[in-house]
């Protein structure tokens, strides 16, 4: 999905070009209140010359007045090409997304075999060779080495290498495996490793990618709530100028002084906030085109608007916060221990362990399992309801496992747990760790402690969000008192420790209920329901399909860390709509100043005092008035389309700067502009 950043790309630019005049459709027009009314404007004026064309000696010259209307003309084609280029954009990634939803070969299970046979028993006469096209939600598929995976679904069965570039543009492979959080695959990418039986989960048309396409293309956009309030109030700017521009007509009859149609009409353009109405669609396409190349997918423009008003944020701690696997940092020992003694039944007890905290054991001892003679081990797994693992030998037991668990295990035969485990244990937990207690025929040996490392630079991106007025809150699994500690060290404003699904829930409510927006990310089944919950729900694209399906953003990195991405992109959406909606109100002081006095500086010569611009004549300065206001419409495109640069300096803060930048500088930067354009024009009229 990394696409080319290029905003002028030749073959978008000439798309937009030609979508420009499709959008001059007044149906298309009348969607757009502002623009709508200079559409009518350009079509009175194109009247109006074909009236002086005719013979009328009142409303100026030919050559002024078809200048005049060219330039309405051309302010139409430039608010269309500014829409039509954030458009085009989005259908160019729409094609390279088509590339990968070309119909796909499939094979389908035969359901007399389905729960007959195991995913490594089938043979080739157990599946139908069938399409993409044909598969249905329930059906069940194999796929192996080489395949491309023909729809979205879940695996049921086994585990693979899954290449996903096609869809998220990165080239490393990850895993997909059944039973877990992990279990969801996308039509389009493909198996690199081993074979996976998947079951269908949408229906033919609706897939995931499907429906990217469509949000990509812009086919499915509907406007934002906030979007619709500012083009309501945008509507009533304009009614407010018709009467101001209508007012105009009785007070130059008094004054005597003869105003043109093309005068009212020039004015009446220049007063209405063409600017922002003109980049208003721009802004929304571009601020789901952000999101998408950060390679999430958002189910519509108001989840990325509401991203940019969250207030609090919900972070899982493993593989967020913390890298996610536990490293073993030290060995504690029971006073009398050899240390010798206690490092083979540590290694011993961790030869069978798998896990990266199992391996991690072993690297902290330095030790060579394979060292340790002994004859017929039985290693014990791991299970939840002994919380313990280990290996049986000869006459020996030896015991790794959760503090409680062991001493259940060393009272139980009659032993005491030693005051000074008891101490190191709850130390280790309060300081955010793992204690592993470890026994060998029910006595104690010592402690195993594991840390969960913080990723490095995370305090930054808290402290960051902070400054963005955003609280941040630790999903945790752990007890409350490793959650503290590691709350504590990686900065996050809030914790919830020995969290269930219905603890997140209810906190989300909680927060809500007080008035709060509330994101979150997940990409478990029982993230689901917290994941509805939320204002801003992002899942994962590794994760299941109810996850997928109650959130309203999709990350197509898994990046757990991504929800900071996703809240900056919505308030950089919500700062550049502000900004330029700033810039185009302030832009109507300068064009008064510059059209009004112009009209009636003959007959009231007083006026000429606000003629502050000293524009040449009447004729010059609505010119340059208009065609001001419609080259400056190009000239911001990038920026609606770029977004304006967002810095995490607070609300207030960041509300001085915009005004004094975008406030100030529509106030300023019209009169310098119209009186460059009125020394040009002022050669030719």
């Amino acid at each position: 999905m990394k696409n080319n950043n290029n905003l002028f790309q030749k073959e978008l630019v000439n798309e937009a070009l030609k979508q420009s005049f499709i959008k001059l459709n007044p149906s298309k027009m009348f969607r757009n209140p502002v623009m709508f009314m200079v559409w009518i404007g350009t079509i009175v004026m194109a009247g109006v010359c074909i009236w002086i064309a005719a013979g009328e000696q009142n409303q100026g010259s030919l050559v002024y007045n078809i200048f005049v209307t060219t330039i309405l003309f051309m302010t139409l084609l430039f608010a269309n090409f500014a829409e039509a280029i954030a458009e085009a954009r989005g259908k160019a990634q729409a094609d390279s997304l088509r590339k990968t939803r070309e119909e796909t070969p499939a094979k389908l299970v035969k359901k007399e075999v389905l729960n007959v046979k195991s995913l490594f028993d089938l043979i080739a006469s157990d599946f139908l060779l069938t399409t993409s096209n044909a598969l249905k939600k329930g059906d069940v598929f194999l796929c192996e080495l080489g395949d491309i995976i023909p729809s979205d679904g879940e695996i049921i069965e086994g585990l693979a290498t899954i290449d996903e570039s096609a869809i998220t543009g990165e080239s490393a492979p990850v895993i997909r495996e059944s039973g877990g959080d992990k279990s969801s695959v996308t039509g389009g990418t493909k198996v690199l490793s081993d074979r996976i039986k998947v079951k269908v989960t949408t229906e033919p048309g609706e897939s995931f990618l499907d429906k990217m396409i469509a949000l990509v293309e812009g086919a499915s956009r509907q406007k934002t709530p906030n979007e619709i309030a500012l083009t309501i109030l945008l509507a009533g700017f304009t009614l407010v100028f018709i009467i101001v521009t209508v007012t105009l007509k009785p007070f130059g009859d008094y004054a005597q002084t003869p105003i043109t149609i093309a005068a009212f009409i020039s004015l009446f353009v220049c007063l209405i906030p063409t600017t922002i109405g003109g980049l208003l669609s721009a802004i929304g396409i571009a601020g789901m085109d952000r999101a998408l190349r950060a390679n999430v997918i958002t189910k519509s423009g108001k989840a990325v608007e509401t991203a940019g008003d969250v207030d609090v944020l919900l972070l899982d701690k493993t593989g967020t916060i913390t890298i996610g696997n536990r490293k073993a940092t030290h060995f504690h020992l029971v006073n009398g221990i050899h240390e010798k003694d206690f490092t083979k039944a540590v290694v011993l007890s961790s030869m069978a362990d798998e896990t990266p905290e199992g391996k991690s054991i072993i690297e902290l001892a330095g030790t060579n399992p394979l060292s340790y003679e002994v004859n017929n081990p039985e290693f014990i797994n791991f299970t939840a309801e002994t919380r313990s693992s280990g290996v049986n030998y000869d006459n020996t037991r030896i015991r790794k496992g959760a503090s409680d668990a062991i001493r259940n295990l060393v009272e139980k035969a009659g032993h005491s747990f030693p005051k000074e485990i008891e101490e190191t244990v709850k130390t280790i937990s309060s300081n955010g760790g793992t204690p592993l207690v470890v026994s060998e025929n029910e006595k104690v040996l010592g402690v195993v402690e594991l840390q969960d490392i913080i990723k490095p630079g995370i305090q930054e991106r808290f402290e960051r969000l902070r400054k963005m007025g955003i609280k941040t809150v630790m999903v945790t699994g752990d007890n409350p008192l490793t959650a503290k500690y590691i709350a504590e060290k990686a900065g996050v404003d809030d914790f919830i420790a020995e969290a269930k699904p219905e603890d997140k829930m209810n906190y989300i409510k909680k927060e809500q209920a007080d008035g709060r927006l509330v994101a979150m990310m997940g990409d478990g089944t029982n993230d689901a329901p917290a994941l509805a919950q939320a204002d801003v729900g992002v899942a994962m694209n590794s994760g299941t399909q109810a996850a997928k399906e109650a959130g309203n953003m999709v990350d197509l990195d898994n990046d757990p860390t991504k929800l900071i991405e996703i809240v900056e992109i919505g308030k950089q959406l919500l700062m550049t709509r502000g900004t330029l909606t700033t810039f185009s109100i302030a832009n109507d002081v300068a064009k008064y100043f510059a059209i009004v006095p112009a009209l009636f500086i003959a007959s009231i010569p007083a006026l000429q005092g606000l003629n502050i611009m000293n524009l040449h004549s009447p004729e010059t300065a609505i010119l340059s008035a208009v065609i001001f206001n419609a080259i400056i419409i190009p000239m911001l495109i990038p920026l609606a389309l770029k977004g304006v640069a967002y810095k995490p300096i607070g609300a207030s803060a960041l509300l001085r700067r915009n005004l004094l930048i975008y406030g100030l500088g529509g106030v300023l930067i019209p009169f310098i502009g119209i009186k460059i354009i009125d020394l040009l024009v002022s050669l030719f009229f």
